[in-house]
């Protein structure tokens, strides 16, 4: 047995690798299947092996519409499907196969089914576009919302042309197989389907056209490119078969009845030619069509249980009292009365087709009566729209809500407001990677009464959430003007026709109840049809259009033709249809009925609230966009976005980074002020003048405290900045780490920024600081004060008497410039290089240019006698006037000796400014302005004790009289040559007087 076993091994080995010899120079051309043998004519080659060819039989059909070629291809792929077709438009291809459940079984519905419960298979794989799936796995999970909304597509114009009573199982499935990102796939994956159903041997009363139109300025374009649909204000799809219309889908921006008519018109002649191309492929390629076995009821069990049930069922429906549940039960009383009859009689036949016998009745009862009399099962006109209910904001702790109610049917519609970083992103490969306003539709079990479970994405949910969506997309504000993230949440409460448009009209509500300025209201109803039909001909003798239609009406009927608009105009369209085609005028015929529902319904809605609401409330959700440096981005980031995370945590709030931007969308007010803060902190923010920041205090010097503020800057607060009562200690107001609400009152001419508490604070008044009337405020003395600051103090109180009339002619003087502020660490080294403690030193000593000028100013001094020179010599270096001198306590100098000096320290100051001075080039500012340099003033005011200069740049500067009758010699609006000699304690620059010679 084992000498068997190897040697037939050895012979199948043998045999694959002549095979494999025999098939190795294989080629692929057009042509019927079939092997032929090549055979060489060489006579040296008569001892090789015969190499043969695979030839397929392909066959294809080409055809222009719009400007578009298109084509349709079988036999090449996918050989062993039903029917399979690849159309072909530019570079987009898409393959369309179906297949068909073998055997007879009798069934009660036609399912379209596969697995996830999906009617029509409807594929967008990553490698059409040339992209590698960003997912884990790197393949395509689940199937996607656009995927359920185009297989909803494909399905709903080709599930009417099947035969009554074919019940089996059909499958179809559309993959696009490359795709230029120019057109849209799921038009031509109908098309294909369409093209594939005839090929195969399926019954189908087929085939149909499909077409998308759009319209640019004013004209209809068909098959528009995307591209071309970002400047459409119409984007309908249409299809069709030879003379009846078979689906509607319409997404616009408020297009009148009129214009949608004449799109309609427009749109049928250009879907009717892709059904000619699919006739003359079949007539190449198609197979003959199999006989199956009808799920029909006879005759005889038809008359049986008409006889038993028509006269209950038609009692039921003329009872206008009966509600939904009421009337369900009382129909299924009958069905159950009528199967115990048949029981007793042993009729197996009957009590097999009951179930859909007794709807044929109920369906015959209901259309009759509609037809004949013109009344409906609740009793209501043909166009009459049921009892409304609406409240908008009855959630108030939600940023919007509505409750909506039309007869039996309601909807609770909230709406919640995001930052940008929060919109969806679409996974497709047509269209725009996000979308910032999402409608997510739910439909649970209750709202029916039923028991059932909740599972993943459903596809009657998704298509009618994306139906309301499309209505209200329309009405919202641009995204420049409204940058919110907008997610709509819509749960049906109840359900007896309509809940898609129910959620138009609750969305609507809600949008205005959070604040949202829409255009204006949207409101939607859906249009039910009854025909009768002439059997001989199939044409409609009689037909009556049903304004807002109940669940029963919609199941009954032969038409759901769900329209949503405003006041001006359609902005959504969904059209299914139960009969094989209504035709077109009947069509256009019903989008006056619903205009006129819709009217009704907006009155009711705008009464309950006609704008949006003011986001002034506790929950009212705020959005801020700030700009930033990237690198201030990254420091609000910080490693693996712990630091934007932790905050987020904290606070509540969303944050959303992108190229320079950094929006913030906080709850309501007071969390927004909370993330702001904490933001400030780490990157800060633009600082202006008036301002008011939150900053700690990092450390206390005699004169005020350094505080650090808005992400890192530092500012001064001076000591007479802290109260506006005098402080005799820093640290009795505040203290280090503590921290304030400072505002920011200017900048020094260094640029640096001064702070102030008392701005801040409010202004107490006493009895004791008034003074005829007038608030006389008492300022601390800074700890650097001096004798020679309290002449300049004198003179900027004495050039500050006539204080309104100063601002009146002169508004910038207010704004003088400031103190000079240095940094902590700068006054640290000062204070340490010079062993002062808390005495204020300049930033920077003034020295002569050269050791010449100090030795001959010693020279200059020692040429005196006595006292007085040695007096010269002490002060031959020059020093600031806010610089805080050391005069010992044995001075005994008389005042004459004092006064003496304060001469001899001005010449000596004067004569060190004439190596220091320099003109000014170009235009004045706080940089340029530097002890000894010269300019040119004009004079601003003439004050009692000096005069207030405007030195160009906007700087303003003073100059002390000499003298009492010095006021005499000048005057407004005269020009001046004067010399920086000093600054006050203010910063105030003090000038001298050059004389002409």
């Amino acid at each position: 047995m084992a000498s068997v076993a190897i040697s037939r091994r050895n012979h199948l080995l043998s045999s694959l690798l002549r095979c494999r010899t025999l098939y190795s120079r294989r080629t692929i051309t057009t042509g019927r299947p079939t092997f032929a043998a090549s055979i060489s004519t060489s006579p040296a080659d008569t001892e090789t092996p015969v190499s043969r060819t695979k030839i397929l039989e392909t066959f294809r059909e080409e055809f222009e519409i719009g400007s578009r070629i298109i084509t349709l291809e079988t036999g090449k792929i996918a050989r062993f499907a039903n029917g399979a077709v690849v159309l072909g438009m530019d570079d987009t291809n898409v393959l369309s196969t179906v297949c068909s459940a073998k055997g007879d079984g009798v069934r009660d519905f036609l399912p379209l089914t596969r697995l996830f419960d999906l009617e029509v298979d409807y594929q967008e794989k990553q490698f059409a576009q040339g992209v590698i799936p960003g997912t884990y796995m790197r393949r395509e999970g689940a199937p996607k919302e656009r995927e359920l909304l185009c297989g909803r597509l494909i399905d709903r114009p080709i599930r009417p042309l099947f035969p009554a009573g074919f019940y089996h199982e059909v499958q179809v499935m559309a993959s696009v197989l490359s795709s230029d990102g120019k057109q849209d796939p799921d038009v031509m994956a109908a098309n294909a389907t369409s093209a594939a159903l005839m090929l195969s041997d399926i019954p189908w009363d087929g085939p149909i056209g499909m077409i998308r139109v759009g319209r640019i300025d004013g004209h209809l374009v068909v098959n528009p490119s995307m591209d071309e649909l970002k400047l459409s204000d119409l984007n309908l799809v249409y299809a069709c078969t030879r003379d009846k219309t078979m689906m509607i889908d319409v997404q616009a921006h408020e297009i009148s009845e009129k214009d949608l008519e004449a799109a309609f018109r427009f749109a049928h002649p250009e879907a009717v030619k892709f059904i000619e191309p699919q006739l003359k492929l079949a007539a190449k390629a198609g197979k003959q069509k199999k006989e199956y076995t009808l799920s029909l009821v006879s005759d005889r069990t038809m008359d049986k249980i008409r006889n038993l049930t028509e006269k209950p069922i038609e009692a039921i429906f003329t009872d206008p009292s009966y509600g939904k549940f009421e009337r369900g039960e009382a129909l299924d009383k009958i069905g159950q009365d009528v199967k115990g009859i048949l029981e007793e009689e042993g009729d197996e036949e009957s009590l097999k087709g009951l179930s859909k016998t007794v709807d044929t009745v109920r369906k015959q009862v209901v259309r009759r009566r509609i037809i004949n009399e013109g009344f409906r099962l609740d009793g209501r006109r043909l166009d009459e729209v049921r009892p409304l209910y609406c409240e908008a904001g009855n959630l108030p702790g939600l940023h919007g809500s509505a409750l909506f109610s039309r007869g039996d049917t309601q909807v609770l519609c909230t709406v919640t407001l995001g930052a940008p970083g929060d919109a969806q992103r679409l996974d497709s490969i047509v269209g725009p990677p996000t979308k910032r306003f999402m409608l997510h539709y739910s439909f649970p079990p209750y709202c029916i009464n039923e028991v059932g479970k909740r599972t993943g994405l459903n596809r009657r949910e998704v298509g009618h959430g994306t139906l309301a969506e499309k209505a209200l997309l329309a009405v919202l504000p641009r995204e420049l003007d409204f940058p919110y993230t907008v997610r709509i949440n819509s749960e049906v409460m109840g359900s007896d026709g309509s809940t898609s448009m129910a959620t138009v009209c609750g969305g609507s509500m809600a949008l205005m109840d959070a604040g949202i300025p829409l255009k204006d209201h949207v409101a939607g109803l859906s249009v039910g049809l009854v025909t009768e039909v002439d059997p001989s001909t199939g044409n409609v003798d009689q037909y009556r259009i049903l304004t807002d239609i109940l669940g029963l009406e919609d199941h009954l009927g032969d038409m759901d033709f769900k329209i949503a608009g405003t006041r001006n105009g359609i902005t959504a369209i969904q059209l299914d249809i139960k009969p094989a085609g209504i035709p077109l005028d009947i069509i256009c015929e019903s989008l006056e009925p619903a205009y006129q529902g819709r009217l009704q319904i907006l009155e009711r809605m705008e009464q309950e609230i006609n704008s949006a609401r003011t986001q002034d409330g506790r929950n009212s959700p705020r959005l801020v966009t700030l700009k930033y440096s990237n690198d201030d981005l990254r420091r609000l980031i910080g490693p693996l976005g712990a630091l934007k995370t932790k905050i987020e945590e904290e606070t509540g709030a969303r944050m959303s980074v992108s190229d320079g931007t950094l929006t913030i969308v906080a709850k309501n007010q007071s969390v927004m002020e909370k993330v702001q803060e904490k933001v400030d902190l780490i990157i800060g923010r633009a600082i202006e003048v008036g301002g008011v920041y939150k900053g700690i205090v990092t450390s206390i010097k005699e004169y005020g405290a350094f505080v650090e503020f808005n992400g890192g800057q530092h500012g001064l607060l001076h000591v007479s900045e802290l109260s506006h009562e005098p402080v005799s200690r820093i640290s009795d107001v505040i203290s280090v780490g503590q921290q304030l609400s400072l505002m920011c009152i200017g900048q020094d001419l260094r640029g640096n920024i001064k702070l102030s508490l008392k701005a801040t604070l409010p202004q107490k008044t006493k009895k004791s600081d008034m003074v005829d009337g007038s608030l006389n405020v008492l300022k601390p003395k800074p700890d650097s004060y001096t004798p020679e600051q309290e002449d300049q103090n004198s003179a900027v109180k004495d050039l500050q008497d006539d204080k309104d009339t100063s601002t009146k002619s002169n508004p910038s003087y207010s704004s003088m410039a400031p103190i000079v502020i240095r940094s902590a660490v700068e006054c640290d080294e000062e204070e340490k290089s010079a062993g002062l403690g808390s005495n204020l030193k300049p930033k920077r000593a003034l020295k002569p240019k050269s050791s010449q000028k100090l030795k001959t100013l010693k020279t200059q001094s020692g040429s005196d006698s006595g006292s007085t020179a040695s007096k010269k010599a002490r002060i031959a270096k020059p020093y600031l006037l806010t610089e805080k001198r050391n005069h010992g306590d044995n001075d005994t100098s008389s005042d004459e000796d004092k006064n003496e000096v304060k001469v001899e320290h001005k010449n000596a100051v004067l004569d060190y400014l004439k190596d220091q001075e320099c003109e000014v080039t170009g235009p004045m500012d706080a940089k340029k302005l530097k002890l000894g340099m010269k300019v040119t003033a004009k004079i601003l005011q003439v004050r009692a004790r000096g005069l207030v200069l405007d030195l160009g740049g906007g700087i303003n500067g003073m100059y002390k009289f000499e003298s009492d009758g010095g006021k005499e010699e000048f005057e407004v609006g005269n020009e001046v040559h004067v010399q920086c000699t000093s600054f006050t304690s203010k910063g105030i620059p003090v000038m001298s007087i050059i004389q002409d010679d």
